[in-house]
């Protein structure tokens, strides 16, 4: 039995893995997919960190696999360091460098840039205002608008604002997972980001920047993969 870590991105809930769970779980695995705090401007991403921890209790005796959806990639690290995790997985997950804070990842990226680019072939498609075309187009509507109810203040200006705060990327191993039909984070830019901050080339699967409400099954697989010892 693995212990998955389920860390949720800017704005959303632990509820947003909520199919994920029930797929993982069905399969034997015990899941922690813990509201981060919210609408507390002081808290940094060491808070953040430090909740994931608290929430996961003890974990003697069982693999763990730490996972971090698109702002969730800033948290991920820090918990699969402190937890020392089996295995990390960032899902359409933002790479932050040493000594960047995320205020700074925008533009460090290029994401403006690229997001120009991806938008003058799909039409306007990405980047759209309208987050049921931009985050959530493969979704059931009234599950797209559920998880849209559920929006928070998160993250707090503090923690877009300080910098990262490891020295290096951590000693766990690391899959990076990306949706093929994302129209917030474009395919070629996320696959660019990996390449120049991670030298690797990260794993694909259809779907949405909201691949978790979309395709749980074909994620929890994915999950369940990167757990096993010979992957």
């Amino acid at each position: 039995m693995t212990m998955f870590v389920l860390i949720h991105g800017g704005g959303d809930v632990g509820w947003s893995w909520h199919l994920v769970q029930a797929e993982l779980e069905a399969r034997g695995h015990r899941v922690v997919a813990p509201d981060l705090p919210a609408d507390d401007d002081a808290l940094t991403l060491a808070d953040y960190a430090a909740a994931v921890v608290d929430a996961c209790g003890p974990a003697e005796g069982r693999g763990i696999v730490v996972v971090g959806h698109s702002f969730g990639g800033f948290t991920a690290p820090l918990v699969a360091e402190r937890m020392d995790a089996d295995a990390l997985v960032l899902l359409a997950g933002m790479i932050p460098a040493p000594g960047e804070a995320p205020d700074e990842w925008w533009a460090n990226t290029g994401y403006a840039a690229a997001v120009e680019e991806q938008a003058a072939l799909d039409g306007g498609l990405t980047g759209n205002e309208d987050p049921l075309v931009s985050f959530a187009h493969d979704v059931p509507r009234e599950l797209a608008l559920d998880a849209m109810s559920r929006e928070r203040e998160h993250p707090s200006s503090a923690s877009m604002a300080a910098v990262w705060p490891l020295d290096s990327w951590p000693q766990v191993p690391t899959h990076l997972l990306i949706c093929r039909d994302d129209r917030f984070f474009p395919v070629a830019f996320q696959r660019r980001v990996a390449a120049e901050r991670l030298g690797v080339t990260p794993d694909e699967i259809p779907g949405s920047h909201c691949v978790m409400l979309s395709r749980p099954v074909e994620v929890a697989e994915r999950l369940i993969a990167y757990a096993l010892p010979s992957h």
